[in-house]
């Protein structure tokens, strides 16, 4: 998986300008989403009493590496109904597995290039 398998779930124009374009800090920050996202997906489900912390920690981290889409199908599901929450919480399923993609594209990219030199 590389760059050219990005889907533009996630825009990296906005990782890059907070990083000032440092590879090992943008590396840094994709590690923790990765992280963040092992963590708080298994409570998108609202058998799952926290599920809109989860929405919402989620929304914050696709935020500040340019996942507009998450970030946005998250703060729908954190404003949904009881009764369409389990729908919106599926969409941000489906948005968080687009970006999780495209930021495995980005990292492996980030490792080739760091074995070029």
């Amino acid at each position: 998986m590389a760059r050219r398998d990005l889907t533009g779930a996630v825009d990296f124009s906005v990782l890059e300008a907070a990083t000032a374009g440092m590879d090992d800090i943008s590396e840094e920050i994709l590690g923790l989403f990765v992280q963040q996202a092992g963590i708080w997906s298994p409570m998108l489900t609202t058998t799952e009493s926290g599920w809109r912390d989860a929405a919402h920690t989620l929304r914050g981290a696709a935020g500040g590496i340019g996942a507009s889409e998450l970030a946005a199908t998250c703060a729908e599901a954190e404003e949904a109904d009881e009764a369409v929450s389990e729908g919106a919480l599926l969409r941000v399923r489906d948005a968080l597995d687009r970006a999780l993609a495209d930021v495995a594209a980005y990292r492996h990219e980030l490792m080739l290039k760091g074995l070029k030199g």
